[in-house]
């Protein structure tokens, strides 16, 4: 089944050599939040003139930002899990894991598909994404097929690492193309910048176009082949990959326990049918009235919530379904509030915005999106929450743009490349796909700061001579 490596390519001996040094010495999300949380407090003391107890009340003020956020991205989550995992969806993804024949088609595979749910909405890519690596890892297993697990869990995270803040669910440019949002209060803009200025202009189009197909062939040439190539099971025990609560169980059955009329009210099919197609109901009336401007967390979650209450049919089955999504959201719960503090300091101290204001400094109508990307680069690292990195970066970006006569859709489109761009060396949004697909940070980040490195030089070209 393995091959010789002698053909392997430059790229692909970088991927494997950085890779291992990254095993061996990256820490797990918790303990890279609690270092990059000593970071910025040392940074904010240091360059802020922020005392060390205001920088600890700007710790703790924080810490508590993201708790409606948190529980959205528990639910998107959980009713993502739970229905991708169902047993004729989960069939679905099956079919579409036996189409390639080679580990490299599988990872390309992967990845085409994580970048282009990417662009259409980051909660379905980063749950869908997951679920497909896992499946490929295993249909791969089955048939014999030589693929670096490590690379297609990275593949399945590239539509938050490239493509999501692109696309229809970008905080920034939904953000600015919202009426009286905070940038207009504020004086930032005069008026709203509409999405075909943004996400639908050519720019933002033909930028999204070309970084995914350069991301593909990246995948492709990075891919370990032969003896290197290391399958899923050199990750999850093969008696785990096959368990029923692994893979989504089987179909439930009219079967029931006790047949007591609590029971039978529990599993009744008409109680679970008439509530998710009511829900489904309201989703569309929601995207009738308002068109693409519904699309957000909370009509996701709620769209995801009531197809899953409809596909299950029976609500105890959804309701047992749910149990088993729970421990893939356990990191979320803990992680957010920590990254909510790290924010919390970046942004009461001023540091964010010093960062950001030097980097602008330097900058020229023709390296202004340059610039822009590199600060919404740098920032994301220490405060990975797009719409609240926006937030704090917005002001001082869209005014030096105007500054320099750069149109303030194509310094927005920029920003949100090096928002998304550097999610490939922070694990924190990858924490629901390190649950689902059972691999550990350190596993697979080697591959994914690979991608980030062989991205950089070609988006820095990309952006500086792409016309708006």
């Amino acid at each position: 089944m393995s091959t010789s490596n002698t053909d392997e390519t430059v790229l692909e001996r970088i991927g494997y050599r950085l890779s291992a040094w990254v095993e061996r010495w990256m820490p797990s999300p918790f303990l890279f939040a609690l270092i990059l949380s000593y970071v910025v407090f040392l940074a904010g003391v240091g360059l802020t003139g922020s005392g060390p107890v205001e920088m600890v009340g700007f710790w703790y003020d924080g810490f508590w930002a993201f708790l409606t956020f948190s529980m959205q991205m528990v639910l998107i989550l959980m009713t993502g899990f739970v229905v991708a995992y169902h047993p004729r969806i989960n069939a679905g993804i099956r079919r579409l894991t036996q189409l390639p024949n080679t580990g490299k088609q599988a990872v390309v595979l992967v990845g085409l598909l994580t970048m282009l749910l990417g662009w259409i909405h980051w909660g379905l890519s980063l749950i869908l994404g997951a679920i497909f690596a896992r499946e490929m890892g295993k249909t791969a297993h089955q048939n014999g097929i030589d693929v670096h697990y490590p690379v297609l869990c990275v593949a399945g995270y590239l539509g938050l690492g490239l493509t999501w803040h692109w696309g229809l669910s970008g905080s920034a440019p939904l953000l600015l193309a919202t009426e009286g949002n905070e940038f207009i209060q504020q004086g930032v803009i005069d008026v709203v910048v509409s999405a075909s200025e943004t996400i639908f202009h050519p720019y933002g189009l033909i930028l999204t176009g070309v970084s995914i197909a350069y991301a593909l062939v990246v995948l492709y040439v990075i891919t370990p082949t032969g003896d290197r190539a290391r399958g899923i099971t050199n990750y999850v025990p093969e008696d785990e990959l096959f368990e029923s609560a692994g893979d989504g169980g089987v179909e439930a059955t009219d079967e029931r326990s006790s047949q007591v009329p609590a029971e039978r009210i529990n599993h009744s099919r008409v109680l679970g049918g008439i509530i998710g197609l009511t829900g489904i109901a309201m989703v569309v009336a929601q995207f009738v009235q308002s068109g693409i401007d519904a699309l957000g967390l909370n009509i996701v979650n709620f769209g995801f919530l009531t197809i899953g209450i409809f596909i299950y049919m029976d609500p105890q089955t959804y309701r047992e379904k749910f149990g088993e999504a729970a421990t893939a959201a356990s990191g979320i719960v803990l992680l957010f509030p920590f990254f909510a503090g790290i924010q919390g300091m970046m942004a009461a101290s001023g540091l964010a915005q010093l960062m950001a204001g030097a980097l602008i400094s330097v900058s020229t109508p023709q390296t202004f999106p340059v610039i822009a990307w590199l600060s919404g680069a740098t920032v994301n690292i220490f405060a990975p929450s797009g719409g609240g990195e926006w937030i704090i970066l917005g002001p001082p970006i869209l005014e030096a743009a105007q500054d320099l006569g750069v149109p303030v859709g194509q310094a927005t489109m920029a920003y949100a490349v090096g928002d998304a761009h550097t999610n490939l060396l922070n694990p924190f949004w990858a924490l629901p796909l390190l649950a689902i697909t059972q691999i550990k940070a350190r596993e697979m980040f080697g591959y994914a700061i690979a991608m980030m490195l062989a991205l950089t030089p070609f988006l820095a070209v990309v952006l500086f001579v792409l016309p708006y």
